[in-house]
C-alpha cells in the first residue's frame, strides 16, 4: 500500500512477481476474442449458394433481416460482455482498489461471464441450423475454435485474478 492512497492497492502491487503473466494473459484473451469474433465461424452451402459467416457479421446480418432482437442478443452477449470482461479483469490488475472494491468487481465480472458467451453463442448457432434446416448444408469454420478459445482462455485469465484475489485476501487476515 502507497502512502496516501486510502487503502487502495492494485493486484499487480500485491503480486509483483505476476506483472507478465495476468496482463499477457488478458491480451492473449482479447486477441483471441477479436480474432474469434471476425474469422468465418460457419460455411453455408445451398444449390447455387455460398456463404461464411463470423459473428460480426451474423449480428449485421441479422440486423438488416430486420430480426432486431436477435442481433442486439448476439451483439451484446458475444461481443460486448466479453470485452467488459476483460476490461474489468484489466482494471483489477492495473487500478488502485480497496479489497472491497476488487472482491466486489471481481463478483460482478464472475457473474457476466456466466451470461456472456458460450451459451448465447450456442443458441445463436442452433437458430441459424433450426432456419436454415434441410435447405443447406451448414460447416463449422476455424472461427469457432479461436472463439472457443477464447472463452477458455478469458475464463482461465478469471480463475487466474479470482486466485490472486483471494490469495491477497487470506495473506492480510
Amino acid at each position: 500500500m502507497t502512502p496516501g492512497s486510502g487503502g487502495r492497492t492494485a493486484l499487480r502491487d500485491l503480486h509483483p512477481q505476476h506483472t507478465l503473466a495476468v496482463p499477457g494473459a488478458i491480451v492473449f484473451s482479447a486477441a483471441l476474442l477479436l480474432t474469434g469474433l471476425s474469422l468465418p465461424m460457419m460455411h453455408a452451402r445451398q444449390m447455387f449458394w455460398k456463404s461464411h459467416y463470423s459473428v460480426w457479421q451474423g449480428v449485421v446480418e441479422l440486423w438488416k433481416q430486420n430480426e432486431l432482437a436477435l442481433a442486439t442478443v448476439l451483439f451484446f452477449f458475444s461481443i460486448v460482455f466479453p470485452l467488459v470482461k476483460l476490461l474489468g479483469l484489466a482494471i483489477i490488475w492495473f487500478w488502485r482498489l480497496r479489497e472491497s472494491e476488487r472482491a466486489r468487481l471481481l463478483h460482478w465480472l464472475e457473474a457476466l461471464g456466466k451470461w456472456s458467451m458460450l451459451d448465447v453463442f450456442v443458441v445463436a448457432i442452433l437458430i441459424v441450423l433450426v432456419k436454415l434446416g434441410p435447405l443447406a448444408k451448414v460447416e463449422p469454420r476455424v472461427g469457432v475454435y479461436v472463439f472457443a478459445a477464447a472463452i477458455l482462455s478469458s475464463m482461465l485469465t478469471t480463475m487466474y485474478v479470482d486466485r490472486l484475489v483471494r490469495a491477497s485476501l487470506h495473506s492480510r487476515a
